[in-house]
Formats: C-alpha cells, sequence, structure tokens
C-alpha cells in the first residue's frame, strides 16, 4: 500500500479559518484524509484541546495512527456513525467544531489498485473501505440494466445512461468485466456525443461510487448528528466538490435555519409554537476557490465550502 501519494487540501485556509478555532476546544474532522486539516488544526489548539478525526479507508487510518499527540484521536469508520463515536467519547453537545471534506481523496484516486480512476488500468473495485461491501465488478455482474441504469442517472446525472447500461449487461453477460479501462472502455463507446474537454466515463465511474459507498445516504446522517453533537456557537464546515453532495449539504443548512410557518388560526399551544419558531442554524457563509487555486489544483474548480453555526 502506498502513504505517500500526494495529496493537495482545497481552500484549506478558508476551511481552517471558518472554524474559528479555540485553543483548548474540541473539534471532529469527519474525513481525515492524508491528515492535511487535522495538522492544522492541532497547531492551533492548546495543550488542554482536543482532536478526534474519522475516516472509512483503511490507509487513510494507517496514516492517522502515525500522529504521536495526546490531543488526537482517530477511529476507522464511517462518518454517518459520528453521533455513536460522540457518545463514546462523552463529548456530545461540547464540539466546537466539525468539518466534512467530502467526495474521493488523492488517497483513492490517485492509487490505481484502488478502482476509482477510468484513466489508469486496475481492478475495478471502488470501495473506499475494501473490507466492506462488495467491489463494483461484483454489483455490476450481478445487477440488471435497469438498476444500471437508475444509479447512472440518479448518481451521474448521466444521459446516456440506458445506452451504457445496456452496453455494460451485454458485456458482464459473457464475463465479469474486473478492469476500470475494460470498463472506461465500453462507457466510451456506449456514447453517440463526447465533450473533448470532459472523460466519457467520469459521470458513470462518479456514479457508481457512490452507489457502491452508498454516500449520499452517509452525508445525510452525517449532518443530521452534527446538530446534536455541536454545542451553542460551534460551526459545521462542509466542503463538497459536485452538485449532487451540495445539494445536500444547502438542504440541510437551509432546512435547520429558517423559522417553522404556522398558517393563520391553526390551533398551537405557545410552547409548541415557541419550539416551531427556533432555528438550530445560522449560516455564516458560501465560499468558492480563487481563479489562482484553481490553476494550481484543477480539483478545486468545481468545489463549494458552506459554513454554518449552532445558535446560541
Amino acid at each position: 500500500m502506498n502513504n505517500t501519494l500526494k495529496h493537495i487540501p482545497v481552500m484549506k485556509k478558508e476551511l481552517i479559518h471558518s472554524l474559528k478555532i479555540k485553543k483548548n476546544g474540541i473539534y471532529i474532522d469527519s474525513t481525515f484524509g492524508t491528515g492535511g486539516h487535522s495538522h492544522e488544526i492541532l497547531k492551533k489548539l492548546g495543550k488542554d484541546g482536543k482532536l478526534y478525526s474519522i475516516d472509512k479507508d483503511p490507509i487513510a487510518f494507517s496514516i492517522g495512527k502515525n500522529i504521536k499527540d495526546s490531543r488526537f484521536h482517530i477511529i476507522n469508520e464511517n462518518f454517518s456513525k459520528l453521533l455513536d463515536y460522540a457518545k463514546k467519547k462523552k463529548i456530545v453537545g461540547q464540539v466546537n467544531g466539525i468539518i466534512f471534506d467530502l467526495g474521493i481523496s488523492s488517497l483513492q484516486i490517485d492509487n490505481h489498485k484502488r478502482g476509482f480512476s477510468f484513466k489508469k488500468d486496475g481492478p475495478l473495485d471502488m470501495r473506499m473501505n475494501p473490507n466492506h461491501g462488495i467491489p463494483a465488478s461484483e454489483w455490476l455482474f450481478k445487477s440488471n440494466v435497469e438498476e444500471i441504469a437508475f444509479v447512472l442517472k440518479t448518481f451521474g446525472e448521466e444521459r446516456f445512461s440506458k445506452k451504457i447500461a445496456y452496453s455494460i449487461k451485454k458485456i458482464s453477460q459473457k464475463k465479469k468485466i474486473t478492469s476500470t479501462l475494460e470498463l472506461a472502455n465500453i462507457i466510451k463507446k456506449s456514447i453517440p456525443i463526447k465533450n473533448k474537454f470532459k472523460h466519457p466515463a467520469r459521470r458513470s465511474f462518479q456514479a457508481i461510487r457512490i452507489y457502491i459507498n452508498q454516500e449520499l445516504e452517509e452525508i445525510k446522517k452525517a449532518l443530521e448528528s452534527t446538530l446534536k453533537i455541536l454545542k451553542p456557537g460551534g460551526r459545521v464546515s462542509i466542503l463538497s466538490f459536485h452538485s449532487l453532495e451540495d445539494r445536500i449539504v444547502k438542504k440541510f443548512m437551509i432546512k435547520n435555519s429558517i423559522k417553522a410557518i404556522v398558517p393563520y388560526g391553526m390551533p398551537i399551544t405557545e410552547k409548541q409554537l415557541n419550539k416551531l419558531k427556533k432555528c438550530k442554524l445560522k449560516i455564516i457563509s458560501r465560499l468558492l476557490p480563487t481563479q489562482n487555486e484553481i490553476n494550481d489544483n484543477p480539483r478545486a474548480r468545481s468545489s463549494i465550502l458552506r459554513v454554518a453555526e449552532v445558535r446560541e
């Protein structure tokens, strides 16, 4: 396993700054990756500060285990289980800030052996934690045309989802598709209209990866848990990289930052009204990467950083 793959964190300064770190506060890095954000948080914490990091990827976890700092704790787990982790550590309602750097990391995409890349050949796996779930090759082999087309359309917004699904199933009926380039070539041949600026397999690979790892459901569960984990004034900062992720984040923040509207004349007690009126979050900011950062790191191009604060 290669633990030295280079990862350039997107909007790192902005993400860390958005937390308004208190020296002796408690923070959670929900997506440890290669540790770029965790290291920056540790630099700003005092001797009584605490940082808890989470990552489902066993390689990321092994990197985190090398950090020898009494203020730091790491767990190899899905971030959807954030609340369970917080309960175990007895920090529910005490956390000052939580960050999410969503999507796939360079640790995964740049290692062709993980099966995420449509540009480099490798085993068709796509699991962020190879110890759980089934690889993409197995899912494609077992699924029918309708199931594959649904995933490509829903999680990749792929306009040629049915054509691609049909081509995949036609091949997989004869033999299992086991390599990333094999799948990428099948997709490439299935698409009648090609964009010279974007790889034809990009959307399909994204869709299959999201489905295999249940990424969107994980995000929804994790975001809801932040409302219980954060203390009043605590912040949640979320970096997303495509519209499906950002839509969930935006909807979560709006839903918890507006007052409920009660129709005139509806019978309701004052206690119930006050509860409905109470907003849980205050939206702080929405930030985009600078052109300079996009030039230095093309992966920053589609990123959006949204920040919200738990109301006092």
